[in-house]
């Protein structure tokens, strides 16, 4: 299974995903792309089997992933500070990978009725997700 992990500015909810998502699934295979070299290198030194950066980087790992995990904001265009393109916003809505949302309510995007945990108990929720969907 390829797992897709997608982050921007500094990385940071990226790199707790791929160190959870290593520890809890050493077998996964996770590609880290960022919008940008400081989140692709934090997902890197945290564990991502490979990373790239960049909008073609994401356009073409959505097409090859089979889970898509990363801040809500990587469906949004503009989002993150203006790091997500409409061309990602529109590979990761489009691909047929099964994506896995932190709903961060950062930037003006606020996800109403979704209790507001800190970011362990969210990457948690992703790791839960991740091993229903996994034979790991």
């Amino acid at each position: 299974m390829n797992i897709l992990i997608i982050d921007a500015q500094g990385g940071g909810i990226g790199k707790q995903l791929v160190a959870s998502v290593r520890k809890n699934l050493p077998d996964a295979d996770i590609t880290a792309v960022g919008t940008n070299t400081v989140a692709t290198t934090a997902m890197l030194k945290a564990g991502a089997d490979r990373g790239a950066t960049g909008e073609n980087a994401v356009v073409v790992n959505c097409r090859r992933a089979d889970v898509i995990i990363g801040p809500i904001g990587i469906v949004i265009a503009d989002a993150l500070l203006g790091e997500i393109t409409p061309l990602m916003a529109a590979a990761v809505a489009q691909s047929p990978a099964k994506r896995l949302f932190i709903p961060v309510n950062h930037c003006d995007n606020i996800v109403v009725g979704v209790e507001d945990l800190n970011l362990g108990r969210l990457v948690k929720g992703v790791i839960e997700e991740l091993q229903k969907m996994t034979h790991f």
